[in-house]
């Protein structure tokens, strides 16, 4: 009987991707794909897949990446496995303990956010001052900031579509007041708020590039900044005033509401003030 062959070239990682793309994957999931699966073949240097093979692979991200990278560019491969009818070849993914709290270190506060607008106006980039606002006051991913139309700035609400899914994300009226001003400032009565000088809609590097430079007249940790932390920023601000999870996800555009609990995950140092104030210590 002839042992079965398992290849990855680069035409077949082509094929998946295309496949990736009919099942509307996102451009930034596609991207990701892209990058592993191109990883795993550089690793490969022309050996065929194997389990034993795959394993090794495995062992060396852990020596360079973060655990939930590791899991991240397993399942990436694991999909391809799937696709493929190679399921026999699918690894385990690393176990991960949950953590109960946020990293101090990664969490961007409410008066860093400020610090980020105030200092984009300080260097009169008004664009980036709106866009970050508008991220933060809404918890929109930088990839819906597209949907953000004068149109919608006029309704007060914007309709999103997001991997097959649609909601609706309301504009709170400050937000629009600054957003009508823009508008009328730069000329634009139709189509996206935030555009390039040749009128496409902004793109999430040049939003990150011009966020990171702020970083250091803002006095922030560049590893805070980033556009997803101000959604993260959103999450745990509207979750400390409404609690209600479920209802959280669905502004969020999340399927599962335990993605939504990572979002509302407080630091340590909020855990304890907490503990601090139930007074339970008697002598």
């Amino acid at each position: 009987m002839r042992k079965k062959s398992y290849t990855l070239t680069p035409e077949l990682i082509q094929k998946y991707l295309v496949y990736q793309e009919e099942q509307e994957r996102s451009t930034a999931t596609i991207q990701k794909y892209a990058h592993d699966l191109t990883e795993l073949y550089l690793y490969l240097n022309g050996q065929p897949l194997s389990k034993f093979v795959l394993i090794g692979w495995k062992q060396k991200l852990t020596e360079t990446y973060a655990p939930a990278t590791v899991n991240s560019m397993l399942t990436a491969v694991n999909g391809y496995l799937s696709y493929m009818g190679w399921s026999e070849l699918r690894v385990k993914l690393l176990k991960i303990q949950k953590s109960l709290f946020l990293d101090e270190q990664k969490e961007l506060t409410r008066s860093e956010y400020i610090r980020l607008v105030r200092a984009a106006e300080q260097e009169g980039n008004e664009r980036l001052s709106l866009v970050i606002q508008t991220i933060c006051a809404t918890g929109i991913r930088v990839s819906e900031l597209r949907f953000i139309t004068a149109e919608a700035v006029c309704c007060g609400r914007a309709g999103i579509t997001n991997k097959g899914k649609r909601r609706t994300v309301f504009l709170p009226n400050k937000l629009r007041h600054l957003l009508k001003q823009y508008l009328k400032k730069q000329k634009i009565t139709a189509g996206a708020v935030f555009v390039t000088r040749t009128g496409k809609p902004l793109n999430r590097s040049n939003i990150w590039r011009d966020m990171k430079a702020l970083c250091e007249s803002a006095g922030v940790d560049s590893n805070k900044v980033f556009p997803h932390n101000l959604r993260h920023l959103f999450a745990r601000t509207y979750y400390s005033l409404e609690r209600d999870l479920s209802r959280l996800a669905d502004i969020l555009g999340h399927s599962n509401v335990s993605t939504t609990r990572i979002y509302t995950a407080e630091s340590g140092a909020v855990h304890a003030k907490q503990m601090e104030r139930m007074d339970l210590i008697i002598t």
